[in-house]
C-alpha cells in the first residue's frame, strides 16, 4: 500500500490504489459538497461504475475527469460483477457511484462490495453526503437510535405490513419518498400513527429550494393540501412513545376494544384506554374498530 507525507509529517494513502474498489459519495445537489478526495479519485481510477452515465457524465465534466464510465444499476448489476471484478484483478481502480449520495445506500452496491471483498480485492469508502442522515440531523427527532426504511415496497399487501411495523417502531424511522406518492404515505400514517405523531419532512436537500416543513403529521398534511408535493423527500417520523416491549396482540387489544364498548364505554375513550394498556396506537384501534363494523 502506498502513502505519501502530508506538511505535518503524517502518512496518507497514496490514492487510488490498485486492485481497490472505492464507494465515493457525490452531491444530493449542491456541488459544493464534492469532497477533493472525492474529486480526486473520479479523476484518476481506472474505471468509474454508476448508475446513470448521463447523468454522471455531468458531474464528470465540471470537475474535468476523463475517467470511462460503465452503467452499473439495479437492472444489470449481475452480469456487470464479473466485468469489474477482472479490471481489479489486473490491478485497476474502481470507484462506483450513485446518481446521488452514497452508493449501496437505498442504491446498487453492496452486491459488488460483497463480491469484491469475497474475492480479497480491498473496498475503501471515501464519504459524502447522504439525504437520510441530513434530514436526520436538522429534524431535531431523536438520532441516537434510528431505522432507515428508504423507499417503501410497492405492493401494496407488503407496503401495508412494512407500515404497520414501523407505526410500533419506538425508534425515529427515516423513510424516502416521490411526490406522487407522499399524500398516500401521510394519509397512512395518519391513520396508523395518529395525527399528533412527530414528523420532519425535507425536500430537496442542499438544493436551491431546500425546505424542512412540520412538526406532526397533522400539520405536514395540511401544509400538503395547500402546496402540491414537489420534489425529493426524505421523511423523518418520531418513534411510538406508547410502545411497550411485550406488547399485546393487535387481536387481544381489538378484543379487549369490544368487550369496553359492549360495557357501555364510548369508542373514543375506550380506544384510549387500550392504547394506553396495550400500547397500540388509539387512531390505528379506531380504524381497525370501524372497519370490522362495516363489514
Amino acid at each position: 500500500m502506498n502513502f505519501i507525507d502530508d506538511t505535518q509529517g503524517k502518512q496518507i494513502r497514496s490514492e487510488p490504489s490498485p486492485g481497490t474498489l472505492y464507494l465515493v459519495g457525490t452531491p444530493i445537489g449542491n456541488l459544493g459538497d464534492l469532497s477533493p478526495r472525492a474529486k480526486s479519485i473520479l479523476q484518476n481510477v481506472s474505471l468509474i461504475a454508476c448508475e446513470d452515465t448521463r447523468r454522471s457524465g455531468q458531474l464528470l465534466k465540471i470537475i474535468e475527469s476523463t475517467v470511462p464510465l460503465l452503467s452499473y444499476h439495479k437492472h444489470n448489476f449481475k452480469s456487470r460483477q464479473s466485468q469489474l471484478l477482472k479490471i481489479l484483478e489486473s490491478n485497476g481502480s474502481i470507484a462506483l457511484i450513485s446518481d446521488a449520495g452514497l452508493p449501496g445506500i437505498n442504491d446498487p452496491g453492496e452486491e459488488f462490495v460483497q463480491a469484491a471483498k469475497l474475492n480479497s480485492f480491498e473496498v475503501i469508502c471515501v464519504p459524502g453526503p447522504c439525504a437520510a442522515t441530513t434530514a436526520l440531523v436538522i429534524s431535531g427527532l431523536p438520532s441516537q437510535r434510528f431505522c432507515f426504511e428508504g423507499f417503501l415496497p410497492k405492493k401494496h399487501s407488503v407496503r401495508k405490513k412494512r407500515l404497520e411495523d414501523i407505526s410500533k417502531e419506538n425508534r425515529t424511522t427515516v423513510i424516502y419518498e416521490s411526490p406522487h406518492q407522499l399524500t398516500k404515505l401521510l394519509e397512512d400514517l395518519s391513520i396508523l400513527c395518529g395525527k399528533g405523531r412527530p414528523i420532519h419532512i425535507a425536500r430537496e436537500l442542499t438544493k436551491r429550494y431546500e425546505e424542512s416543513i412540520g412538526n406532526t403529521i397533522e400539520e405536514v398534511q395540511e401544509y400538503f393540501i395547500r402546496n402540491k408535493p414537489k420534489g425529493e423527500f426524505t421523511i423523518v417520523l418520531g418513534g411510538n412513545k406508547y410502545n411497550q416491549k411485550n406488547k399485546e396482540s393487535e387481536s387481544e387489544a381489538l378484543r379487549k376494544l369490544k368487550k369496553l364498548i359492549q360495557e357501555g364505554e364510548k369508542p373514543n375513550m375506550a380506544a384510549k384506554k387500550v392504547a394506553e394498556e396495550t400500547g397500540h396506537e388509539k387512531k390505528w384501534l379506531y380504524s381497525k374498530l370501524h372497519k370490522q363494523l362495516d363489514k
